[in-house]
């Protein structure tokens, strides 16, 4: 495989932090730490680290090998997998939707960081800590009511894409990952002094075995696990394609899984503790980031400070995230349609705020996310699954998987992959349309 004409990683360490950016966003921050809570406290890691570890091992793998074996992004990859040397080929198609997918994220993320950023702004001007929260973010979310901050948050993101692709989404994970990290360590440390917050933990840690024979509790478990890795068939395969042939995959989809899973324990140390702490219900969701916490650090000692790290934390998982996003949809492009990469960036920042602009009040933003979360994403999940361990075959993927291991694939790797991780991905696709959602 040649280079990518984009670049590439320059070691594993900056291809993971690429790919735990991506992974850890809203889901982790705003889901995670009740769903932990609500499905039976600790007993919930076991499903959850059961299905992290599964999808994160045959499932990311996959979109990443497929992306370094094709050398190129979402689009070439399914017209790659799809293949058979016939004029027809169903991967033309197909590949649209796993992309479409991404781009409909990325209109709905950049709405909501656009609300984080406006909350950032209301914490250092102390203004979201002087007003009620609840009000401030109805205006926040009213229809037009946050354009300016939406438009920043696009910038952002395609500023740094123009600066370059696979180096430059590098460097920058490579510092607001951490950040994030010690961010929200920061946060946790300082709630655990808080009196009262003992209850939080009980809440998260205390097992509740009798949680186990819900099968709610296993959905959850499967579709927080799933989702939070950000297996969406597209994302994950373009940072594939900027990876070295000499890096080991299965380890890295692992170190991604694990980091993952780390940022989402931290979001729990810091959130549910405090909640518990101020006598506040739980709850999950944009009133839990928005309403909640804004209303804790108005009652905690330099609320003001803690409030500023909160959302600043959240601003570097959303940008990160949304980075992969774009990337995602740009390298097709590229591809695809050989356009140069500033224009394809510059047309993709342009999309996704035209549509976002018809969007950013809270419940039409969140319709779009329920569409493009419940049907699209998780069904270009499933075509991921299927075009890469049937389509183009358990064995052809097997050779890139084992490409820069010094061991070659456990043998139970096909079994999980082909009779656990695929059917699981349909089941995923199907219970998300049945309850309406559950990453």
């Amino acid at each position: 495989m040649q280079k990518h004409k984009n670049g590439s990683f320059s070691n594993s360490l900056g291809f993971v932090l690429a790919c735990v950016g991506s992974a850890v966003g809203l889901g982790n921050i705003w889901m995670f730490p009740y769903r932990l809570g609500e499905y039976g406290g600790a007993a919930f890691l076991i499903p959850y680290i059961l299905f992290i570890c599964l999808f994160g091992f045959v499932g990311l793998s996959a979109e990443f090998a497929i992306g370094r074996r094709c050398g190129t992004g979402t689009l070439g990859a399914y017209e790659y997998c799809w293949n058979r040397g016939e004029k027809r080929n169903p991967g033309k198609i197909l590949g649209w939707i796993p992309l479409l997918g991404s781009l409909g994220i990325a209109v709905g993320y950049s709405v909501i960081i656009g609300w984080v950023l406006r909350f950032l702004w209301g914490s250092l001007t102390n203004t979201v800590l002087e007003t009620d929260a609840s009000q401030y973010f109805s205006e926040v979310t009213a229809f037009m009511g946050n354009t300016p901050w939406h438009i920043v948050v696009i910038v952002l993101t395609v500023l740094v894409l123009l600066c370059g692709a696979a180096a430059q989404i590098e460097k920058a994970n490579k510092i607001l990952m951490p950040l994030f990290f010690i961010l929200f360590a920061v946060l946790a440390v300082r709630v655990a002094f808080l009196p009262g917050a003992g209850e939080g933990y009980k809440f998260l840690f205390v097992p509740k075995w009798e949680a186990l024979a819900n099968v709610d509790t296993w959905v959850m478990a499967m579709g927080q696990a799933f989702f939070s890795l950000s297996i969406t068939g597209s994302g994950m395969i373009v940072y594939g394609s900027y990876l070295n042939k000499k890096e080991d995959i299965p380890k890295a989809s692992l170190q991604t899984a694990f980091f993952d899973t780390i940022a989402a324990m931290f979001s729990a140390l810091a959130i549910m503790p405090a909640v518990f702490a101020f006598g506040i219900e739980p709850s999950s969701g944009p009133s839990l980031m928005f309403i909640t916490i804004p209303n804790i650090f108005r009652q905690m000692p330099m609320g003001r400070l803690f409030a500023v790290i909160f959302f600043l934390s959240v601003c570097f998982a959303g940008i990160t995230s949304l980075i992969n996003m774009f990337e995602a949809v740009t390298e097709s492009w590229q591809h695809k349609f050989g356009m140069k990469r500033n224009a394809a960036v510059l047309l993709c920042g342009a999309i996704t705020l035209l549509v976002g602009l018809f969007l950013e009040e809270e419940t039409r933003v969140g319709n779009w996310m329920d569409f493009v979360t419940i049907l699209v994403v998780p069904f270009g999940a499933v075509l991921g699954a299927v075009s890469i361990y049937y389509v183009f075959g358990f064995d052809k993927i097997r050779e890139e998987l084992e490409t820069g291991r010094k061991k070659t694939l456990p043998g139970f790797f096909r079994f999980a992959a082909k009779y656990l991780y695929v059917p699981l991905a349909v089941i995923v696709f199907v219970l998300g349309l049945v309850y309406g959602g559950i990453g």
